[in-house]
């Protein structure tokens, strides 16, 4: 069952005063009337977003980093501390979309945004590299593992959800699927991760690439069971069989 916003809410997220609490409240949000509060941005741009209302979400967000930067607003550090979320996404887009910046420099960039404290946008902020991810997927990994001794398990997830074979509401990350190996590193390095955010990411990893190495997750978890005694180990195991049937 949808949860229902009220108006005086609904007002609040389209003006960009609150940030939302849940996916419902995210999904809600009218970006044309947060793109005229927030950006004031002319009246044939603001038209633009609306006229894109029945697109998806990802689609919308490039939008309105697009937007932004023709309107000469694509200042990231502008944007990043916004009380929004669904504002401080189209910062991670804004990133995403910036043909000047190397994958190098577009990680690092996107980092304060992948440790945000809401949800969302620590969402946002993989799905906006996502593209540059995919071309160069080997180069990513290099980059993104010295994340996972960060302090922060937002940045242990963000190296791992970043990188899944499969993914949510993303292309598809062909060598992963095919081998999967290739992760070892990333993956070993979270095999006893405590912060069960990341143990989902890492398990769910895993499955995305039992649908097409099925062997090589059976093997790695089999090894994991041998070498791991944590409870954290056990759970990511359970979580990246679980499409698997039993051979």
């Amino acid at each position: 069952m949808s949860q229902a916003i009220s108006a005086a809410r609904q007002h609040e997220l389209d003006t960009g005063l609150v940030a939302s609490t849940h996916l419902a409240e995210c999904l809600a949000v009218d970006f044309a009337t947060l793109l005229q509060t927030a950006a004031a941005l002319p009246d044939a741009a603001v038209q633009r977003m609306r006229d894109a209302a029945n697109k998806g979400i990802t689609q919308r967000m490039a939008l309105a980093a697009t937007l932004l930067r023709e309107a000469g607003q694509g200042d990231v550090t502008h944007w990043q501390s916004h009380p929004s979320d669904t504002v401080r996404g189209w910062a991670c887009y804004l990133i995403g979309s910036d043909a000047t910046l190397g994958l190098s420099e577009k990680l690092q960039a996107i980092q304060p945004l992948a440790d945000d404290q809401h949800f969302g946008v620590r969402e946002w902020a993989w799905l906006a590299v996502r593209g540059d991810l995919v071309a160069a997927p080997l180069q990513a990994l290099t980059l993104l593992l010295p994340w996972v001794d960060e302090a922060s398990p937002y940045l242990h997830r963000f190296a791992c959800e970043a990188l899944r074979p499969r993914g949510v509401w993303a292309t598809h990350i062909s060598l992963f699927k095919e081998q999967p190996q290739h992760a070892l590193r990333l993956l070993e390095a979270q095999a006893n991760d405590p912060e069960r955010y990341v143990q989902d990411s890492v398990g769910n990893w895993l499955n995305d690439a039992s649908k097409t190495q099925p062997e090589w997750v059976r093997d790695l978890c089999a090894r994991w069971q041998r070498e791991h005694s944590s409870a954290a180990n056990a759970y990511i195991r359970k979580r990246a069989q679980r499409s698997l049937s039993t051979p």
